[in-house]
């Protein structure tokens, strides 16, 4: 009888215990992992804050294709203790090289956040944070042996003109807006990325997926 008696309080206690709270991730390739063969950043940023980790990152997506997906996402959202979102870099890969189209396709981005950001919204108000990029296209040595150093240039105005795009999107609606350029490149700018990237030049290692996982802030307690 005293082993039931016991048994029965753990698994009232169990059921008194608090759910954990559920961080939801939208995003392309770095938020999904792509290159690393580790965990990427929603998973150890969930893990710091003892957090359930519902990563919907894909890679390839556009931030019209996280848009498109919200309906079928609601559900998700009605739980979420908070939202991370990281989306741009794949509007504007294709067309880096050429300033004229900046405008138009930051525009888009723009756009297309701060409409996911209120559909977000409209089914459970919870904090969402926009994460920047420290570059939309290849950064650190393999930049430098594959682009001259006009495309490096112009990879380095294209990420700016998204990261304008991200944090404009995070103040129409509220959000939070956290960079990751200093972690990648330093305070002043001049730090060499390679150290935080997979060999493909493009995505974060290991390294670079925890450093993205420390900025984020910390989950707001309830």
């Amino acid at each position: 009888m005293r082993r039931a008696a016991v048994l029965l309080l753990l698994l009232l206690a169990a059921c008194d215990a608090p759910a954990a709270p559920v961080v939801v991730t939208l995003g392309d390739s770095v938020a999904a992992g792509a290159a690393c063969g580790c965990q990427p950043f929603p998973a150890l940023y969930a893990s710091s804050q003892h957090a359930t980790n519902v990563n919907l990152a894909r890679s390839g997506a556009t931030a019209a294709d996280v848009r498109a997906g919200l309906p079928a996402q609601k559900t998700v959202f009605a739980s979420a203790a908070e939202v991370v979102i990281m989306i741009g870099a794949n509007d504007m890969a294709g067309d880096f090289d050429d300033p004229s189209k900046y405008a138009p396709v930051a525009a888009g981005v723009q756009d297309d956040v701060e409409a996911t950001i209120d559909a977000i919204e409209a089914v459970h108000r919870t904090r969402v944070v926009v994460l920047g990029y420290w570059n939309v296209v290849l950064d650190g040595k393999v930049a430098a042996k594959t682009y001259g150093a006009g495309e490096v240039s112009d990879s380095e105005s294209a990420t700016a003109a998204v990261n304008r795009a991200l944090r404009a999107a995070a103040t129409q609606t509220g959000a939070t807006y956290v960079p990751t350029d200093t972690a990648f490149h330093g305070p002043d700018g001049s730090q060499d990325p390679t150290e935080l990237l997979a060999s493909d030049g493009d995505h974060p290692n290991a390294a670079g997926q925890a450093a993205i996982a420390a900025l984020i802030p910390p989950l707001p307690e309830n």
